[in-house]
């Protein structure tokens, strides 16, 4: 699998940690994380801090390791804002 998503130069992963995920998915997303890791760039988006990624991965040695690999050369940018989505809906409720 990682050979084939080699040959894109960013790859994204959008929502990570919004579905609990098995031992085996998670196993394969540490994988890709640390093949990504020095290679490739790697884009991820979640609505949890690193601090909680105990819930995403289920080792927490895993864990560790995951973010140490994604913080070394990232960019980390923290949004800290109400939902869009519930936004538009209570901008939609208030003007019917």
């Amino acid at each position: 699998m990682t050979l084939k998503l080699d040959r894109f130069d960013l790859l994204i992963l959008d929502d990570l940690g919004y579905v609990k995920k098995s031992d085996a998915e998670t196993s394969v997303l540490f994988e890709l994380i640390a093949y990504r890791y020095e290679r490739k760039s790697l884009l991820i988006t979640a609505n949890q801090p690193f601090s909680q990624w105990d819930s995403i991965f289920s080792d927490s040695m895993m864990t560790v390791a995951a973010v140490d690999r994604l913080v070394h050369h990232a960019v980390i940018l923290e949004i800290k804002s109400d939902s869009y989505r519930r936004q538009v809906a209570s901008t939609r409720a208030q003007a019917t």
